[in-house]
């Protein structure tokens, strides 16, 4: 079992206003000076009070279940659903994550719309979305040239949430990592605080393997994340 932690400087995530742009629904080109300017000024802010953190704890004795699309992780029994089981089943190992962009964003966030600045409101909210994936996405770079040496692969990330995995699973989830460097608590609900936050799993093995673009296999359209990603493609 291996455990490795992270702190990162927002200047390591290179987030940028065409990056931001795209989050919030715009094509190349769409946007117009006045939002540029905003988005500026809000990622300069954004570098001076985010708390970037990310974690990843590597499982090694785990069992897959196809009958009823679950993966057991020590005592834990986690219900995948047929989508995200199987693009992990043929995992040898799991490697349970966690990221943060901190909690600042979203009190900024909330700040700015409460005063009735809706606009700066949701940059602040899409800023926070893109530095905790971004942070998570430097730690998955990390943990694939940890197992990397031993002949073995990494699968995209999956989050409690997608493609039918409930959200509730999350609890268990954070069972696993009960140390927690980043410093993320859940509520009732499993909703995490600070909210811009990620956790999930990546599967680790010598016959897995990684989809640069996976919402195609997912059919929620109204998943959070399917937007995001078009963007990206």
């Amino acid at each position: 079992m291996n455990r490795q932690s992270f702190q990162y400087s927002f200047s390591d995530l290179k987030l940028d206003i065409p990056q931001v742009e795209r989050a919030m629904g715009y094509k190349e080109g769409e946007s117009d000076e006045v939002l540029a300017d905003l988005i500026e000024i809000a990622l300069n802010e954004a570098g001076s009070v985010c708390k970037i953190k990310a974690e990843f704890r590597i499982f090694r004795q785990v069992s897959f279940s196809g009958e009823d699309k679950t993966v057991r992780i020590e005592e834990e029994v986690f219900n995948l659903k047929k989508i995200v089981f199987s693009q992990i089943r043929k995992s040898e190992a799991v490697a349970v994550f966690l990221a943060t962009a901190g909690d600042r964003l979203g009190i900024m966030s909330r700040l700015a719309m409460k005063e009735g600045d809706l606009l700066k409101g949701y940059i602040y909210d899409i800023i926070g979305s893109e530095v905790a994936d971004g942070a998570a996405g430097l730690m998955q770079d990390e943990l694939g040239k940890t197992i990397k040496a031993g002949g073995e692969k990494i699968t995209n990330r999956y989050s409690p949430g997608y493609c039918g995995w409930d959200v509730a699973e999350q609890h268990k989830l954070f069972r696993l990592m009960p140390s927690n460097f980043c410093g993320i608590s859940l509520n009732d609900s499993a909703l995490m605080s600070p909210e811009k936050s990620v956790s999930g799993f990546i599967g680790i093995g010598r016959e897995v393997r990684f989809n640069d673009y996976t919402c195609g296999l997912c059919d929620m359209e109204d998943c959070i994340y399917r937007h995001i990603r078009k963007t990206r493609k």
